[in-house]
């Protein structure tokens, strides 16, 4: 399987290269047999805000938000989606919550590959299973468990 990211830095702010990009998603995408696509745009608070009142009815920017593609007929790669990841989110809630911005930057990309394939945090045995996935996935990176301080999910 092959994971092909077409990524999109509009925002000034610091983001990883496209390496660790590439690395965190194949990881969280370990379960598609096939090859497959997604977009990882990285923006600043204003369209995140902007994005995050348009389809979830939030009026202030959030951490990443999740487009699933659904094709109404198979596709070469398969597209799975875009994520949308806002730099300067990322870059308070690390500071924060006292972790490196690289860690919080894994931990929501694969968050948010993770919800590109169906995975939810809506009730506590999908939050459950969903969060174990992430810790699995992130130890990989000799990344700590983003879930010690609290249960609250991105």
């Amino acid at each position: 399987m092959n994971v092909f990211i077409d990524l999109q830095p509009v925002s000034d702010n610091f983001c990883p290269d496209a390496t660790q990009f590439q690395a965190w998603a194949e990881a969280a995408l370990q379960e598609v047999a096939e090859d497959c696509e997604l977009s990882i745009r990285i923006v600043d608070a204003e369209e995140s805000q902007q994005l995050n009142y348009e389809y979830r009815g939030k009026g202030k920017p959030t951490n990443v938000l999740s487009f699933p593609f659904e094709s109404p007929v198979p596709l070469e790669p398969r597209l799975l989606g875009d994520l949308v990841i806002c730099a300067p989110v990322v870059a308070a809630e690390a500071a924060e919550q006292q972790k490196t911005e690289l860690a919080h930057w894994a931990h929501l990309t694969v968050h948010g590959c993770l919800h590109l394939l169906g995975y939810d945090h809506i009730n506590d045995d999908d939050a459950v299973e969903m969060e174990s996935r992430e810790i699995a996935i992130l130890r990989q990176f000799d990344i700590e468990n983003p879930y010690i301080e609290s249960r609250v999910t991105p």
